[in-house]
């Protein structure tokens, strides 16, 4: 394994790093989680990212117990908070400093820690004074609860505007997590150039493009059983727009190259986001051990330039690059 620094600060964090959006508490048992969450830390990744809102809380609960026993100080634990959570009351949402204060008591309580090392908004609020949030997780880092703050899905306004104020409030924002992968590449243009001049480091999600980048997905085929895409606990959701027959050729194109570096199609995918300087580390999960081990062995792989010309020439079209899609990710209006 090897480690970067997380935005302008002295954290050092896994480059490749565990997550357990719609796998722990959903798509996958406790004991299942386990498992993942062992061989996360066999392969050297000491970097764990979840939300209050991942099945509804469970998520967290079980990251938690699946922790236990290890050297809280070897560990960088990363949450979020802003959606719905528990009953999904009036008050059960976003980043006033009511929920975000009772918010960071009750992720603390299910990861049975005393702080976080990276608190994070999980999108932005319209209906909160962004001066409200930012005091609130001002005093959140005060408090001794998170070391670092964070956002998710932020836009480059957004990220001036809560830079300014961190600064002012003297708190480190250090960190935004967008997704990140070879098909879709929305924060290049705009995000990460603010992103490098502020001191933001990309803390990356679904690299692997919710597992259309390993491959598995043929096109014209049946879906794989148990995978993501047959998952009706919300997985399925996520990905069905990647599985048209057009992306899915041009993704098996990809198969030569990832031979050509020696890596499986996973790690060839995790590892383009990592050629990224301003990537800090790229959040994998997986449903089975092995994928765990697998996503982790591609820390520290630089890929050639002719095998990232030869990405670019075979996913094609299919990239997402639209730099306004990053405001669509934040809901004008509470979802409650």
């Amino acid at each position: 394994m090897e480690f970067r620094y997380l935005g302008n600060s002295g954290l050092k964090v896994s480059e490749i790093s565990y997550g357990n959006w719609v796998t722990h508490g959903s798509q996958v048992e406790a004991d299942a989680a386990q498992a993942c969450v062992r061989a996360a830390l066999d392969a050297g990744i000491t970097t764990f990212d979840t939300a209050d809102v991942y099945a509804n809380t469970k998520a967290e609960t079980i990251l938690g117990d699946a922790l236990q026993g290890e050297r809280r100080e070897s560990l960088e634990i990363f949450t979020k908070v802003y959606f719905p959570t528990g009953p999904k009351g009036h008050n059960d949402t976003g980043l006033s400093r009511k929920h975000i204060l009772e918010s960071i008591n009750g992720s603390l309580r299910r990861l049975q820690t005393d702080y976080v090392d990276l608190y994070q908004a999980h999108r932005y609020d319209y209906e909160t004074p962004l001066e409200e949030t930012m005091q609130a997780f001002a005093d959140v880092v005060r408090q001794g609860k998170a070391l670092y703050i964070g956002v998710s899905e932020w836009t480059t306004d957004q990220l001036r505007a809560a830079h300014e104020l961190a600064v002012e409030l003297k708190v480190p924002l250090v960190s935004n997590q967008p997704q990140y992968s070879m098909l879709y590449r929305v924060i290049e243009a705009e995000v990460v150039p603010t992103s490098r001049e502020l001191g933001i480091s990309q803390v990356v999600f679904s690299p692997i493009a919710q597992g259309v980048l390993t491959g598995k997905y043929k096109p014209g085929a049946e879906l794989p059983a148990g995978s993501r895409a047959t998952d009706p606990s919300g997985g399925a959701d996520f990905i069905k727009r990647l599985l048209t027959d057009d992306v899915l050729t041009r993704v098996q194109a990809l198969a030569p190259i990832a031979d050509g570096e020696g890596l499986s199609m996973a790690q060839l995918a995790v590892a383009w986001t990592l050629q990224n300087d301003n990537v800090a580390t790229a959040i994998t999960g997986g449903s089975r051990p092995e994928q765990v081990t697998d996503n982790a062995a591609a820390a520290g792989k630089k890929l050639s330039a002719e095998s990232l010309a030869a990405i670019d020439e075979a996913l094609g079209d299919a990239v997402v690059s639209d730099a306004g899609l990053t405001a669509d990710t934040s809901p004008k209006t509470r979802l409650v």
